[in-house]
């Protein structure tokens, strides 16, 4: 049974959490912790806890598949519908903030609730500390810096720089031991600088995973520039994806980057670019249906498994 890592955040992550648990059962979640929107955010404003919105969908992902596990990662995922100070959040952040605001250890309350969920395998958070992350956008305005997990990824115009906030944030040794071990390592999809990047901008982390031996994946975004809901990167292109990765990460190889069809304009040019992180370009269709920005996890999990096969 293959050894996965995967990394990422939000539903981009949840969809690769959902495609890895049909092929192994032996996954580690790492999980940025910077978000600043919505119930999240709210509960950050409060206490001095982790947002904790996408790591409970991490934990619900890899819910048991009986009747108890999709039981409670439903109560998980039930959100408060009032006129109150509780519309909007959900069951699962109250949660975990419940846990630690009592003093519990970060990981020991995940590790707790991911009991309770009967997970397949671990979910851990990316740093040992909460993060926020900054951006410098160069725009038909001028220059513009914006703070907050949030705004990066709703952000218009060209990003010139991205850094976490503190720089140099303690990873948690649970995180770093998973990596070393692993045998392989996915990263993506999800919003490339609110999501992907950052993983990148762990010093502890990246070194990990220039040294870890794990095959490394990287999950390319679906084409955002096809629609208008205001998803991040819109109009970016896969190429640009994998440079972003090589400036962040110049040191870290990539072996493979699995990428949908409709997203290739053009190959030579984007086969040029992997080759900067020594990777191998898979083609496959893994969309959910022509015109959607969600990956098919079913179809996902068909190519990653062709990959580990390899």
């Amino acid at each position: 049974m293959s050894k996965v890592v995967a990394l990422g955040g939000g539903h981009g992550l949840a969809a690769t959490l959902a495609a890895l648990r049909q092929i192994t059962q032996d996954i580690t979640a790492i999980v940025t912790v910077a978000d600043n929107g919505g119930s999240s955010g709210r509960l950050r404003e409060e206490f001095p806890i982790f947002p904790p919105g996408d790591l409970r969908m991490a934990l619900t992902a890899l819910c048991a598949d009986d009747e108890w596990g999709r039981t409670w990662a439903q109560i998980l995922q039930h959100r408060f519908d009032s006129d109150g100070e509780l519309k909007g959040h959900a069951m699962g952040n109250l949660l975990l903030a419940s846990m630690w605001n009592a003093g519990d250890d970060p990981v020991v309350a995940l590790d707790r609730v991911g009991q309770l969920l009967k997970v397949i395998g671990r979910v851990l958070p990316m740093a040992a500390v909460a993060l926020d992350i900054e951006g410098t956008f160069n725009t038909s305005t001028g220059r513009i810096v914006v703070r907050g997990q949030k705004e990066v990824a709703t952000a218009k115009g060209h990003i010139q720089s991205l850094r976490i906030i503190p720089e140099d944030p303690p990873a948690r040794p649970e995180a770093l031991s998973a990596i070393a071990d692993a045998e392989w390592i996915t990263m993506g999809p999800g919003s490339w600088f609110s999501s992907v990047i950052p993983h990148l901008l762990v010093p502890a982390q990246l070194d990990a995973l220039i040294s870890s031996p794990a095959k490394k994946i990287l999950i390319l975004n679906l084409d955002a520039s096809s629609h208008s809901q205001g998803e991040e990167f819109a109009g970016s292109s896969a190429e640009q994806h994998l440079e972003f990765i090589h400036h962040y990460a110049p040191g870290l190889t990539v072996d493979y980057c699995l990428v949908d069809q409709s997203v290739v304009r053009d190959e030579v040019s984007l086969r040029t670019a992997a080759s900067t992180l020594g990777s191998e370009i898979v083609v496959a269709d893994i969309r959910k249906a022509p015109g959607s920005i969600h990956h098919d996890d079913q179809k996902l999990a068909l190519h990653l498994g062709h990959i580990f096969s390899r």
